[in-house]
C-alpha cells in the first residue's frame, strides 16, 4: 500500500472526522499489518514536520481541522514575533505572552485567535514547538556575579541566554562568544547555555566578521581526514588519462575573470565556420578529483557552495583544489569537461557535443582587460593572437544577448554594490560594481552552455539538479500591477503572464524616473530561483530547460551535473530504471543545495552590512542625497546616491506628523498634513547613528528651512 505523505493526508481527510489513535487509524484506513512499522514511522515524521498533529493521548489529527497552522517564528527585538506560514500566506502576529517558550527561527504550530489585531494582521498563539532550530548562538557576554548572560548578536533572538559560572569558558565582559543552548526557554524561564568558543573583543572589526561566520554555523576549516585525502591527490595527468580525452592543449583557449579571482573554473574558445560559429566552453573537471561519496564529496555537499565576501572566501573545496589543481591557470595542462556548441550566423544552436578534454589555457584575462581591448581594438603584443577571437566572441555574445531578451529573458537594471577594501583590511569605498561588455560576453556563453547541458539531460531522460524559476504568484503580481498603474504603467494580462511581458515593461520604463522603483518592485514580486529535481523551466530567463554546469569548483549542483553527464556520456538514453534509481539522490542534493545557497546569501549580506556600517562609522552628522528603496511600518530604507549604502529612517524620526503605513502603495502618509513618503522618492538625509554591532545605519530626513 502507498504510504506516502500525500496518500495518508488524502485518507485522513476522506475517512476521519476527529483525531484518532494509531490503532484506530490502522483499522479505518485498512493498513496491512506488515506495514505497521512503516506507517508508524511515517506518522511520526509527518507530526515532526507539522503536516499532522499528535495530541495528548496519542491521537493524530489534521492541523487545519483544529485551526492550527505550521510555520517559522520570526522574532522581534521588542519580544514579540510573527509566524511566517508555509503556504506563504499572511504572517501571524504573536504577542510576547503567547510565544509558548518559542525562539526565533523555531518551527511551530499556531492557533489563530483573532482575525485583525496589531499591525493589521491576524493574531495567534503558539501551541506547539515542532523543531528547535537554534543549537548555537553568537552574542555579547556580560557578567552577572559569578554567572553571565549572552546577548544575541541577531536581535530577532529576543531572549538573552543565561550562562552558569561553570560554563563560561573564561569569557569576559565585552567579548563576543559562541554559546550552545543546553536548555531551551519556557514560558517562565530563559534559555540556558554554555560558552563553546570565545571569539574576541566586540570592538575588534575582525572579531565581528568571525562572529558572523560562527553565527551561521559556517565551517571554515577542513578536517584532518579531508586534508589527508587532498594530499593524496596527484596533479600529474597520466598518458593513459590523456588518451581517454580530446586533446585541446594546442587551441586558443583562455579564461576571463575578475581582478581578484583565483578559482578559474571556466575557459572559452571560439572558431568561425562557413555557417557561423563553434563555441567551446571548457569547465574544470572537478569530478575527476572529488570522487562520489568520499569524505571530500560529503563535505562539499554539506557546504553546498563557496561563500564570497569583500575580502575573503569560505571555499566549498580546499584551496589545493579550488585555487590550484582544478583552477584553469594559464600555460598549465588541466582536465576539463567541454561543451562545444555550433551556432549559425543568426545565433541559433545547430548542434552541440559534450566530451572529456584536456586544455592548456593560453591567457588569464580580466574583464577590464578584455573590455579595453575590445573598445580600443588593440592589444599588447603578447595578446595579439587573442584579439581576433575576442572580436568574434563579442559579436556572437551580443547577438545571443539580443535574441535572449527578444525571446523572453528579463533584463533587470539593479546595480550591485562593490566594497573596495584597503591593504590594512579597512573599507576604502563602496561603489557601483562595473558590468562591462566582457561580463556580458562570459555571461552569455555560460548561459548557453548551461542551457545546452539542461536540454542534453532532458533528451537522455536523465534526472538532474535543475535551476528552476517558477511563474510568479498571481496575488503578488496583482499588487504590483495596482502600484504601477498609478505611475503610468501596466501589464497586458495577469491571467497568463509571460516573461516577455515583464521584459517589455522594463524596456518601456527605461529612462523614466520610476525605472529603479519598478525594477525593485518587480524583482520582489517574483519567486526565488531554486534547485530542484523537477524541470518546469526558468521563467525569468525564458528557458524551457536550465541547469548549472559551469562552476563545479564553487557550486555542488554543477559538480553533480558533471557526474551525471559523464556517467551516461556513451549511453544513448537512460532507462526508466536508471532514472528511478537516480531521482531520490538528485532530489536530496537539490534540497541541500538550495538550503546552503540561502545560508550563503545571508552570510554575504550580513558581512556586506557590517562593512557598510564600518565605512559609515566616521560619517555621523554628514548629509547625503538618496532615494527611498523600501517602505515598512517602522520606517523608510534609503539608498544614498553618493555612496552605495543603505540606511533606515525610523518612523520616530518623522516627527512632523503621525504617519500611517499603506502596504500595497509602498507609502507612509501623514494623518494631518498628508505628506507622503513613497518608494522611489528622492530624499535628503543626515546620518544620525551607526551601530557596528547591529550593522545598522540610522538616518533622519533633512527638512528645508523656512
Amino acid at each position: 500500500m502507498d504510504l506516502s505523505e500525500s496518500k495518508i493526508l488524502k485518507l485522513l481527510r476522506a475517512k476521519t472526522n476527529r483525531p484518532m489513535k494509531f490503532s484506530e487509524l490502522m483499522k479505518i484506513m485498512n493498513i496491512p499489518e506488515n506495514q505497521r512499522r512503516e506507517f508508524r514511522a511515517q506518522l511520526k515524521e509527518m507530526a515532526a514536520e507539522g503536516s499532522i498533529v499528535k495530541l495528548r493521548g496519542g491521537r493524530y489529527g489534521l492541523p487545519d481541522e483544529m485551526n492550527l497552522i505550521p510555520g517559522v517564528l520570526s522574532g522581534h527585538p521588542d519580544g514579540y514575533g510573527f509566524v511566517i506560514t508555509e503556504d506563504d500566506s499572511e504572517d501571524i502576529y504573536i504577542s510576547r505572552h503567547k510565544l509558548g517558550g518559542a525562539m526565533h527561527n523555531d518551527h511551530v504550530l499556531v492557533r489563530i485567535e483573532s482575525r485583525a489585531h496589531r499591525f493589521g494582521r491576524q493574531e495567534g498563539r503558539i501551541v506547539r514547538i515542532l523543531e528547535r532550530r537554534t543549537p548555537t548562538l553568537v552574542g555579547l557576554f556580560e557578567a552577572l556575579n559569578r554567572d553571565g548572560w549572552v546577548i544575541p548578536s541577531e536581535h530577532k533572538y529576543f531572549q538573552d541566554v543565561f550562562v552558569p559560572g561553570k560554563e563560561k569558558k573564561g569569557a569576559k565582559p565585552g567579548q563576543l562568544v559562541s554559546v550552545e543552548i543546553i536548555t531551551y526557554p519556557t514560558r517562565h524561564h530563559p534559555p540556558v547555555g554554555r560558552v563553546i568558543k570565545v571569539l574576541g573583543d566586540a570592538n575588534d572589526p575582525e572579531v565581528e566578521l568571525r562572529s558572523i561566520i560562527h553565527k551561521f554555523g559556517v565551517r571554515q576549516d577542513f578536517s584532518p581526514k579531508i586534508k589527508k585525502q587532498v594530499q593524496k591527490i596527484s596533479g600529474n595527468i597520466s598518458d593513459r588519462e590523456k588518451k581517454q580525452r580530446r586533446d585541446l592543449t594546442g587551441e586558443m583557449i583562455f579564461t576571463i575573470d575578475g581582478e581578484r579571482a583565483k578559482d578559474f573554473d571556466d575557459a572559452v574558445s571560439l572558431e568561425t565556420t562557413g555557417n557561423g560559429y563553434l563555441l567551446g566552453v571548457h569547465i574544470a573537471d572537478v569530478s575527476h578529483y572529488v570522487t562520489e561519496n568520499s569524505p571530500l564529496d560529503k563535505e562539499a555537499l554539506e557546504r553546498g557552495t563557496s561563500i564570497y565576501y569583500a575580502d575573503g572566501v569560505v571555499p566549498m573545496l580546499p584551496f589545493e583544489l579550488s585555487n590550484e589543481l582544478c583552477s584553469l591557470k594559464p600555460r598549465q595542462e588541466r582536465l576539463t569537461l567541454s561543451a562545444s556548441i555550433t551556432f549559425d550566423k543568426q545565433g541559433n544552436v545547430l548542434d552541440y557535443e559534450i566530451f572529456n578534454s584536456v586544455i592548456k589555457s593560453k591567457f588569464r584575462f580580466t574583464y577590464n582587460q578584455v573590455a579595453e581591448m575590445l573598445e580600443s581594438n588593440s592589444a599588447e603584443k603578447k595578446y595579439e593572437a587573442a584579439l581576433p577571437v575576442l572580436r568574434n566572441m563579442f559579436e556572437l555574445s551580443q547577438m545571443l544577448r539580443k535574441r535572449r531578451f527578444q525571446e523572453g529573458s528579463v533584463d533587470f537594471n539593479i546595480p550591485e554594490p562593490e566594497i573596495v577594501m584597503g591593504q590594512k583590511g579597512q573599507v576604502e569605498n563602496i561603489v557601483k560594481a562595473e558590468h562591462n561588455v566582457a561580463h556580458e560576453l562570459i555571461e552569455e556563453f555560460m548561459l548557453a552552455a548551461n542551457r545546452v547541458v539542461a536540454e542534453h539531460l532532458d533528451k537522455k531522460n536523465l534526472p538532474g539538479i535543475h535551476r528552476i524559476h517558477e511563474a510568479p504568484d498571481q496575488d503578488k503580481l496583482h499588487r504590483f500591477q495596482e502600484f504601477i498603474k498609478d505611475i503610468g504603467f501596466r501589464l497586458p494580462s495577469l491571467s497568463n503572464v509571460q516573461s516577455s511581458h515583464l521584459q517589455n515593461l522594463l524596456v518601456r520604463a527605461r529612462g523614466h524616473a520610476e525605472e529603479r522603483t519598478l525594477n525593485l518592485l518587480l524583482l520582489r514580486s517574483l519567486k526565488k530561483a531554486v534547485y530542484s529535481e523537477k524541470d518546469p523551466g526558468h521563467f525569468c530567463l525564458g528557458f524551457e530547460h536550465y541547469t548549472h554546469f559551469t562552476s563545479p569548483i564553487r557550486r555542488y549542483p554543477d559538480l553533480a551535473t558533471h557526474r551525471m553527464i559523464k556517467t551516461f556520456l556513451t549511453k544513448k538514453k537512460a532507462t526508466q530504471q536508471d532514472r528511478k534509481q537516480l531521482l531520490p539522490l538528485s532530489r536530496s542534493q537539490a534540497e541541500q543545495s538550495s538550503m546552503r545557497e540561502i545560508k550563503a546569501v545571508e552570510v554575504e549580506r550580513e558581512v556586506a552590512n557590517l562593512r557598510r556600517a564600518q565605512f559609515m562609522a566616521d560619517k555621523v552628522g554628514k548629509e547625503y542625497s538618496g532615494h527611498i528603496v523600501s517602505v515598512t511600518g517602522f520606517g523608510l530604507f534609503v539608498e544614498l546616491d553618493e555612496v552605495f549604502v543603505e540606511g533606515l529612517i525610523h518612523i520616530s524620526s518623522l516627527g512632523d506628523d503621525y504617519y500611517v503605513y499603506y502596504e500595497h502603495e509602498h507609502m507612509l502618509k501623514g494623518q494631518h498634513k498628508y505628506k507622503t513618503y513613497r518608494i522611489g522618492d528622492p530624499i535628503k538625509v543626515r546620518v544620525t547613528r551607526v551601530d557596528i554591532s547591529k550593522k545598522q545605519i540610522d538616518l533622519a530626513p533633512v527638512f528645508k528651512k523656512r
